[in-house]
């Protein structure tokens, strides 16, 4: 494998990102999501959004690379309380030192090579170094990959569930959660 690293996202790599959460998206939920919500992603307001993320310090755009190439990325920060809270609604103890890892995408045809995991550890080594104590995400229940990796990081569902409409078709999240004190092996 060439040399691979993770560094903080830049304004300029807005585009990169776009480009790497459509491809993957189009490829990797293609049985997730309707086709027509899939037709329906945009580059340009995709890149809009991310060219936000990078500038907005609440969050951590991190990007991986290897061998000169942007293969995966990253965003995280601290948790809303409204993705904190309990499945009864109330919110736990430690509501305000909880992460949120928002997304985390490796273009398949980069899978598999510790990229996934060296973004989810410098994450975690930001959070750690921002107050977090834990942290969170949300995966589509039928994403057994996604399940796999998390799992493999020590997360686990922690019993909260929501449903998203992807336009008319429920798509089923399951809430993870998980130490942000990671090994990078």
């Amino acid at each position: 494998m060439a040399d691979a690293d993770v560094r903080t996202a830049v304004v300029s790599d807005a585009a990169e990102i776009a480009r790497i959460q459509l491809s993957t998206w189009r490829s990797a939920y293609s049985e997730l999501l309707p086709e027509t919500a899939l037709d329906e992603l945009n580059q340009e307001e995709t890149e809009r959004h991310w060219l936000e993320a990078i500038e907005d310090d609440s969050a951590k755009v991190l990007l991986a690379e290897e061998g000169g190439w942007t293969v995966g990325f990253c965003a995280g920060g601290t948790a809303p309380t409204s993705e904190t809270a309990n499945a009864d609604g109330g919110l736990p103890d430690d509501a305000s030192t909880v992460g949120l890892v928002s997304t985390l995408l490796v273009e398949p045809r980069w899978g598999r090579r510790g990229h996934g995991g060296r973004l989810l550890w410098h994450l975690a080594e930001h959070l750690r170094g921002n107050g977090v104590t834990r942290a969170i995400t949300w995966v589509p229940e039928s994403d057994e990959a996604s399940m796999a990796f998390y799992r493999g990081a020590g997360w686990e569902p922690d019993g909260t569930v929501r449903t998203l409409d992807a336009q008319g078709h429920p798509l089923r999240e399951l809430r993870l959660t998980g130490g942000v004190d990671l090994r990078l092996e």
